[in-house]
């Protein structure tokens, strides 16, 4: 049964909605910059992907809205976005009982940090009666399906950095199962608070030391030095193919194949042979009955590590020989959004396929020998491509990998803005 994408929202660093987006990641628009002026994590991010703050009272209305996380404010609007985008209002378009939503992402951690310190500053009373329902990771899912009428299938999806990409497999193996007719999917993340960037700065996972920010995202280039810590939020309508022909809407790109797996090796640190990433990407090839040979375009996890570069390069090789597709990652423009990034990745990848263009690898100047694959670098790739895949990797070993395809509807969507 084909799953297509009918509408996608996307709120990043480096701009908001499917055009905006993709025209950046063609174009070479970072979104990365120093902390603005005042932001809390000045003191704990030398570069990040910022957004604008956002006022809770633009999304709910009353004291309720002193109770939303930001990661919930982001994926109310977003959702918004992609269901108009889609051109679906549940209970005209679907019904109640088969559309459903999956959210991926670590939860409200920035509402349970705050709660914290003003407990230690205030004790007992200052802790907020609601800080429950602002830190829990269903939360995001569970404030759509109140708001919009959702009263199918809900869920949140804590797979670390492959969340909102597992998100997009769990709506997929929906609609195939006949559970959902309609499933919004994705993922939710504000991770730039002092406590958070911390940890990864004392891990020494964050790039460092760049004088220019937009620099400092390179991955599989020889001169990397870690990730750049962003927010963000992406959610797509997957969308049974013979319910958007119904009601005639569009599709961007089908989900084909999906695959999944886990290391079973390190809390952090991945396979360094890749044999889990490829494994998963030979997974994704089966289920879309798709040969190496077929895949045109990979749009890798990339974060810019010095291991997970290394890794994952190994594993494509393993999987499609010393003459890969052609690779890039966004992330050298967007930063890390964590399981949101898994989402962002999956649009450019489902347009690459939609549009025949593919964005490149920005700031990869020196690529690393230990990362050679055929990379895209400086200008986007125009050419037909048929297959696109998406990599998405998470800590303790989240494997999970996205195959696209041409929309099977009978309006597939044929604009080509963003080229």
């Amino acid at each position: 049964m084909s799953a297509t994408i009918t509408g996608i929202g996307l709120r990043t660093p480096v701009g908001d909605g499917v055009e905006d987006v993709f025209d950046a990641l063609c174009a070479g628009r970072s979104g990365l910059s120093r902390p603005p002026e005042g932001h809390p994590v000045s003191g704990s991010l030398e570069v990040g992907g910022f957004m604008a703050d956002i006022d809770p009272r633009t999304v709910l209305k009353g004291p309720d809205a002193n109770t939303l996380d930001r990661i919930v404010v982001l994926a109310l609007l977003t959702a918004a976005d992609a269901l108009a985008d889609a051109g679906i209002e549940v209970g005209r378009d679907v019904d109640p009982a088969r559309i459903g939503v999956i959210v991926g992402g670590v939860g409200g951690m920035a509402t349970m940090e705050r709660q914290v310190l003003a407990r230690g500053e205030r004790g007992r009373p200052a802790v907020s009666p609601y800080l429950l329902t602002g830190i829990l990771p269903n939360m995001p899912a569970a404030r759509i399906a109140i708001r919009f009428g959702i009263r199918g299938y809900s869920s949140s999806v804590g797979t670390a950095c492959a969340s909102g990409a597992q998100a997009i497999t769990d709506g997929l193996r929906l609609i195939r199962e006949g559970v959902a007719d309609v499933v919004l999917c994705g993922a939710s993340e504000a991770p730039l608070f002092p406590t958070f960037a911390d940890t990864f700065g004392n891990a020494r996972a964050l790039a460092r030391g760049w004088d220019e920010p937009t620099e400092a995202s390179r991955p599989f280039d020889r001169r990397r030095n870690g990730f750049v810590l962003a927010e963000g939020t992406g959610l797509v309508v997957l969308e049974r193919a013979a319910h958007a022909d119904a009601r005639g809407a569009a599709g961007y790109a089908d989900v084909i194949g999906w695959g999944a797996t886990t290391d079973a090796h390190h809390p952090t640190t991945p396979r360094p042979d890749g044999t889990g990433a490829a494994e998963c990407m030979r997974r994704a090839l089966a289920d879309g009955q798709t040969q190496p040979s077929e895949v045109d375009y990979i749009n890798a996890h990339g974060t810019g590590t010095k291991l997970g570069d290394v890794a994952e390069a190994t594993a494509i090789r393993s999987v499609f020989g010393p003459n890969t597709p052609p690779v890039s990652s966004t992330k050298s423009l967007t930063g890390h959004m964590l399981g949101t990034s898994g989402v962002v990745e999956a649009v450019a990848s489902a347009l690459a396929v939609a549009r025949h263009v593919a964005p490149p690898t920005y700031n990869l100047d020196d690529p690393d020998p230990a990362c050679a694959l055929e990379h895209i670098r400086k200008a986007p790739l125009t050419e037909h491509l048929d297959r696109s895949l998406s990599n998405s990797f998470g800590f303790g070993g989240q494997n999970v990998s996205l195959l696209f395809g041409p929309a099977s509807t009978g309006m597939a969507r044929r604009n080509t803005k963003g080229q």
